[in-house]
């Protein structure tokens, strides 16, 4: 099946030999007709990776034997051929699922495609207000407004200051224009926020993957929303390369291998959320900090981001499929973690005596107490790393 938005080019190959069957539509009913006028308990269906092939794979899977949803990346025989047309690309696919040779995708289930429209829904709007945000800040610049001296512009008492500014008439709309939608996008951040707090709240593996300092809520949905099964991964290589966090390599010959910047491949979103809980690692005290700092001071800042980023998905594979916690967790930070997801998903806030575990967090004693604790861990990691040498390879027998 070659899919598009409203129909489907058919192509079948019987006995060796490959025919045209038409086009179909994919909304529901046609496809189950569809179904059930032609297609066989034995059947195997192809069809690429688009954005409603989930979708059709899910309806058809109960029909046929086997559902295959192929990789366009890398289908080079269709991404790569001189005539490419609807019914030449349904014959190809339908050519490489009879030989065995179409690379299939893992087709997530209902709970991970919930997740990732939750997540993808949230990062639209932050992008959004983001915008909105900068649009207020090149009025002020081209206005010749000083910095505002409070942390947050947006806030209460930036706000305070943002209306006592003398600014033109229309700019002053504009302004008050851009406020309002930002509000807007801030309450329906707030929303996309409460959902994923209360989807989050009963996974053990979200509440394992908030034990690794930098990772919150958000960071580990996301992680989980990309992944889906992480023991569809045979090592924690492979999550690396489905993230897009391992170098691309070049070697032919007998030249020396050359690497690259990273690949790129998979979720972007996920990628990018990895990269902030590095950024976010790299300034708390812990065996990460070492490793950041390690790096950066031989490949600069960026490097040393993006290798604490590689570094944290492979911890987040051995975490997940060992079913263990970090081992260099904060317990009043990880309380403190959950305690904030518990009141993001409509939890009741309590003070006083009945407060928690998580009151541990805010006691300087105990929270000092436990940095020392893991800043020891931290040297200790560093002069274990200092100390290492590789091993020799062993003598052949």
């Amino acid at each position: 099946m070659d899919v598009h938005r409203s129909f489907a080019q058919i192509a079948v190959v019987e006995a060796g030999v490959c025919r045209d069957e038409g086009r179909i539509g994919v909304r529901p009913e046609d496809l189950r007709a569809w179904a059930e006028e032609f297609l066989e308990p034995g059947d195997e269906v192809a069809l690429e990776a688009t954005t409603n092939s989930d979708a059709i794979a899910v309806m058809l899977r109960g029909v046929v034997a086997r559902v295959v949803v192929s990789n366009p990346r890398k289908t080079r025989a269709i991404a790569e051929a001189k005539v490419k047309t609807d019914k030449v690309d349904a014959r190809i696919l339908a050519q490489l699922l009879a030989a065995d040779f179409l690379p299939e995708t893992w087709v997530a289930d209902d709970r991970t495609r919930r997740r990732r429209r939750l997540v993808a829904q949230r990062t639209n709007l932050v992008k959004q207000r983001t915008r909105l945000k900068n649009r207020v800040h090149a009025i002020l610049s081209r206005n010749l407004v000083a910095t505002c001296p409070h942390s947050d512009l947006f806030g209460s008492a930036g706000r305070r200051w943002l209306a006592g500014q003398d600014l033109p008439g229309d700019e002053r709309r504009s302004v008050e224009a851009l406020l309002r939608q930002i509000d807007f996008h801030g309450a329906e951040l707030t929303e996309v926020e409460q959902d994923i707090a209360a989807d989050a709240l009963d996974d053990p593996v979200i509440a394992r993957l908030m034990t690794v300092p930098g990772i919150n809520v958000t960071a580990a949905m996301s992680i989980v929303a990309a992944v889906g099964d992480f023991s569809r991964f045979e090592s924690p290589d492979r999550l690396v390369s489905y993230l897009g966090l391992n170098p691309r390599v070049s070697q032919s010959g007998n030249s020396p291998a050359a690497h690259g910047r990273i690949t790129k491949a998979g979720r972007g979103q996920a990628r990018g959320m990895l990269v902030e809980a590095a950024f976010s690692a790299a300034r708390a005290p812990g065996p990460l900090r070492a490793f950041h700092r390690r790096i950066h001071q031989r490949r600069g800042f960026q490097i040393a981001t993006v290798a604490t980023a590689r570094k944290m998905a492979v911890l987040c594979w051995h975490l997940v499929t060992k079913g263990e916690d970090y081992a260099f967790a904060r317990p009043s930070l990880v309380a403190h973690k959950r305690r904030g997801l518990e009141l993001a998903a409509g939890s009741e806030s309590r003070r006083g005596p009945t407060a928690g575990p998580s009151r541990d967090y805010h006691i300087k004693e105990l929270r000092d107490a436990e940095k020392a604790l893991v800043e020891q861990q931290e040297r200790a990691y560093e002069v274990l790393v200092s100390h290492w040498q590789p091993q020799k390879p062993a003598p052949p027998a």
